[in-house]
């Protein structure tokens, strides 16, 4: 039986941020066709994983995401895009782990409170029976992940902007972290979506 992979999921400016100074995301470039591609890898994924930050911004919005169809929705992406809905709807109905020792109480439905990060534990989801486990923004929670060689797969979306200053996905790792290409592929929008798995994974 093979191990569960985890992957991290973000979108960067092209000068290597993933947000702005204020935590802001306006600059992202919306992208139908990287929507799509996501629509197909759903299947692929049991469990999302967050740190409280992102939770707490997914929570707030994605339950009632279907609603006022006419609104815009993230990053300025059409919410009567048939991805938008199948987005909505796997993101309610699946697992998700929140990595908090601040949150009591999930609001969300399907999720689990964690806690610190148990790098033992995780290790041992992995080796469960299951399919991959997504992590979407969650800097801090990518970074200690990565330190502990839980991530198997990075997949950047680079976006055509650049901010100037902001704040980097990554913060300070003991070690650097080598990758190995797996894919780039170019979009009309011009996003570049990259492709990497860990050197020795």
């Amino acid at each position: 039986m093979s191990t569960r992979r985890i992957v991290m999921y973000n979108q960067v400016s092209a000068d290597g941020f993933f947000s702005d100074p204020k935590g802001g995301l306006d600059w992202v470039v919306s992208d139908p066709e990287i929507h799509a591609r996501a629509v197909e890898g759903m299947p692929h994924t049991d469990t999302i994983l967050f740190g409280r930050k992102t939770y707490e911004q997914f929570a707030s919005f994605w339950p009632g995401a279907l609603q006022h169809l006419d609104a815009a929705g993230p990053h300025g992406s059409d919410k009567r895009d048939p991805a938008f809905a199948a987005m909505a709807h796997w993101l309610n109905d699946t697992k998700k782990i929140a990595f908090s020792t601040s949150l009591k109480q999930a609001t969300w439905n399907n999720t689990e409170i964690w806690g610190e990060i148990d790098a033992k534990r995780l290790t041992q989801l992995k080796q469960q029976p299951g399919k991959n486990l997504l992590i979407f923004g969650s800097g801090s929670l990518v970074s200690q992940l990565s330190e502990h060689g839980l991530i198997d797969e990075y997949r950047f979306v680079v976006c055509p902007v650049l901010l100037g200053k902001g704040r980097p996905l990554l913060g300070e790792m003991a070690e650097r972290v080598s990758l190995k290409l797996l894919e780039a592929k170019p979009f009309r929008s011009g996003n570049v979506m990259l492709t990497y798995q860990r050197a020795n994974g």
